[in-house]
């Protein structure tokens, strides 16, 4: 019961803080009952947020807290990557595809009073071009990459100039990363970082983060759009997966996610529900190409000759993900059915390691589940670990919590490593870029390929249709014979909720808006 009060506790602290935040002669202040549960709706996931400001993130704990306080020019369909508008109410493009007007929803306030409008648009899309982006702003390249600047026209329109035609480029503007847009008063009242300070112009408001512990919203009254219908959700950090589904079970936990297939009877014998969704996902292996001993092709195939990736994806995900044959998921522009990788061949693997004088390899991984592997990275390493003992290599596993990892992956120290990716814009640039970029925290294998790089080059302008697919097969071709990754599996998205929870859903791109959710 202690744990139950504890979050009742928390819901009520939530609750007074949505009364104290509003004007002293609104409604809210005239209201003395104590909080309903129904006003109050807790998530628990498996890590803590790395921050909450979407320039200087790159991770799905993250993502699922912005993607509630904060909104793009565009956002996403709800059940597919098609874009729609959001703060932007149409766009128009050029002829010559080089230029993109948008005309802006009017009268829209940031969480802090101040005014979204073309100058907020330029002001954050500035923060993120040189001179004045920074290196930790990981996803700029990529979602601005392409733009040469941005015009004000009128306080609610604004042109962005590129340099170069960009296919994805409507897609990117959907994205939670780098995209959203940030009060430019709280940018410059937090020295250019709200990490610890987001103001967006979505349904939710930020009003604290206990480290280890949780992150609070209230619900945006002043918001643009439709009202979210709780006043309260919670995020909470439950690193443990067991413990997340005894919380769920036991009612602290109104919806929990980084489930797998070990738990579901558990679940559902005890009256919750299961959403369960195709990922729009990869989860892989990489190999450290920047140094011995896999600086050499061969090596690395030889080592991925040794795991039986469908036995392995059966024995860990029990039916809830399928064996990676492409960096690509099957539905995905540019997928070709006929591309494979390389295939379980543990006699050819133990002769050319041994050959190669490799006997111990240095393997790091991360401790908590992700929406890509919900069996967690230690329980995926010590599995490679086990098929690589059977060819005589001894692999050390060095585990961290998933700031620390994503630390260690920028360090470099490590043969091989554990990562995924969720697509953000359901266009293939977003998953074969990954190769070609410098960031050693998107591009772990550090892989280094010209012939590789020219192609995503190509990519990104050619115009949608079969060419484009075309290359992006190529790519994937490329990657399968030079073996940078291991490729083991596309996850099912799954999550649970208790069954008064209504309208959730968890977005193909990683994200969990709340607005539309009813708990009854």
């Amino acid at each position: 019961m202690r744990k139950v009060k504890k979050i009742m506790a928390l819901a009520l602290s939530a609750a007074l803080v949505v009364v104290s935040l509003a004007g002293c002669g609104s409604e809210a202040n005239t209201e003395n009952t104590a909080p309903k549960a129904s006003d109050t709706l807790i998530y628990a996931q498996g890590s803590e947020p790395r921050g909450l400001d979407p320039a200087l993130v790159d991770d799905g704990e993250s993502a699922k807290v912005m993607s509630n306080i904060y909104e793009g020019l565009l956002k996403y369909n709800k059940d597919s990557t098609k874009v729609e508008p959001s703060l932007a109410k149409s766009w128009d493009v050029s002829p010559d595809g080089l230029t993109y007007t948008f005309h802006l929803q009017e009268g829209v306030k940031f969480q802090d009073g101040t005014d979204f409008n073309a100058e907020a648009v330029k002001f954050n899309i500035d923060r993120q071009l040189p001179p004045q982006v920074t290196e930790d702003m990981a996803y700029a390249p990529f979602v601005y990459g392409s733009v040469k600047d941005v015009e004000v026209v009128d306080t609610n329109t604004v042109k962005i100039n590129l340099k170069a035609p960009s296919t994805p480029f409507l897609n990117n503007l959907a994205m939670i990363m780098a995209a959203p847009m940030i009060s430019p008063k709280a940018l410059k009242d937090n020295n250019n970082n709200v990490n610890q300070a987001p103001v967006g112009t979505g349904p939710y408001k930020f009003v604290k983060w206990e480290k280890d512990q949780n992150i609070v919203l209230v619900r945006n009254d002043d918001y643009w759009g439709t009202k979210a219908n709780i006043k309260n959700v919670i995020f909470k950090f439950i690193k443990d997966n067991s413990a997340r589904v005894v919380a769920l079970n036991n009612g602290e936990a109104d919806i929990i996610d980084g489930i797998d297939s070990t738990v579901v009877k558990q679940i559902t014998d005890a009256g919750n529900k299961i959403f369960q969704a195709p990922g729009m996902n990869i989860n892989y292996m990489a190999y450290n190409t920047s140094r011995k001993p896999f600086n050499d092709q061969k090596v690395r195939v030889a080592v991925s000759q040794a795991i039986n990736v469908p036995e392995l994806v059966e024995s860990l995900y029990q039916g809830y993900s399928e064996p990676a044959t492409s960096i690509l998921p099957s539905f995905m522009e540019g997928y070709d059915k006929s591309i494979s990788q390389v295939a379980y061949d543990p006699t050819a693997a133990a002769k050319t390691l041994k050959d190669a004088g490799i006997t111990s390899l240095h393997m790091i991984t991360y401790t908590n589940p992700r929406p890509y592997n919900a069996a967690t990275g230690q329980s995926l390493a010590e599995a490679i670990q086990g098929y690589l003992s059977k060819v005589g290599v001894q692999v050390t596993i060095d585990s961290f919590d998933w700031t620390t990892y994503k630390q260690k992956l920028k360090a470099g120290d490590y043969d091989l490593a554990f990562y995924g990716w969720i697509g953000d814009n359901g266009d293939p640039d977003n998953f074969l870029y990954l190769l070609s970029v410098d960031d050693p925290t998107m591009n772990i294998a550090l892989y280094k390929n010209d012939e590789f790089n020219s192609l995503i080059a190509k990519g990104l302008t050619t115009p949608a249709g079969d060419d484009r697919n075309a290359i992006y097969t190529q790519l994937e071709k490329i990657a399968a014979d030079d073996a940078a990754w291991l490729p083991i599996s596309h996850a099912q998205t799954l999550c649970a909720y208790q069954p008064n929870v209504e309208n959730f859903y968890f977005h193909m791109t990683g994200i969990t808006p709340f607005a539309g959710v009813v708990k009854k």
